[in-house]
């Protein structure tokens, strides 16, 4: 039977903090066990529930530990959307923080992507679909040329969106006492619900590439 999630607890913190600066081998191994029972455990009862609450979020990964310091230091995971698109969420001592991501794109889905911003029905909602999530507190960032593509007028009204080779829309939940209760859940699921709009547009109109 699966966990269920209950916040992560201030010891988890503890353990966060001997992992900061760069770790020795001894120090990564002392702190395992507590690692895994106290910050990757909960993060994967967070996601079983939040999977309980929509079957688009059941396909999930909470990522294990890899030798660079950074993955000890946050924890990590996705939620798949579609290829290439999904829902990251990070867990460390600044709290929790959630992206909707559109990255490390397959070859054609720039083109597919890029095409779409160009329609003006699918171009005009998602430049209002990203406008949207900037006022409510969001960073858009990406993977952005410096100059338009090749084949695009310069004086598009929606260059700034045709020079995007991925587009992340991303922002700090917080480190306050929610956290630590299953309150997170629910925050998690408001802030799905602020990226879902863009993250639906890129599955209709980024798919995987022929």
């Amino acid at each position: 039977m699966r966990g269920q999630f209950t916040g992560w607890s201030e010891q988890a913190m503890d353990v966060l903090w001997q992992l900061q600066g760069e770790p020795t081998h001894a120090t990564r191994e002392r702190y395992r066990a507590d690692r895994e029972r106290l910050v990757r455990q909960p993060m994967i009862a967070l996601l079983n529930a939040v999977a309980d609450t929509d079957p688009r979020y059941e396909d999930f990964s909470v990522w294990h530990y890899r030798t660079d310091s950074w993955w000890w230091q946050h924890q990590a995971a996705v939620i798949r959307l579609g290829r290439k698109i999904e829902i990251g969420l990070r867990f460390d001592l600044d709290g929790l923080r959630i992206q909707g991501a559109w990255w490390y794109p397959d070859p054609g889905q720039v083109d597919m992507f890029r095409k779409a911003v160009a329609s003006e029905g699918s171009g005009r909602e998602l430049s209002a679909i990203v406008e949207d999530v900037r006022k409510k507190g969001y960073d858009i960032s990406g993977d952005v040329m410096k100059r338009p593509p090749r084949g695009y007028p310069t004086d598009h009204s929606r260059t700034n969106l045709l020079r995007h080779r991925s587009l992340i829309a991303a922002r700090p939940l917080g480190c306050e006492e929610w956290l630590h209760t299953p309150e997170a859940v629910d925050r998690v699921l408001a802030a799905a619900a602020d990226l879902d709009a863009l993250l639906m547009w890129l599955v209709r109109h980024v798919k995987r590439a022929a």
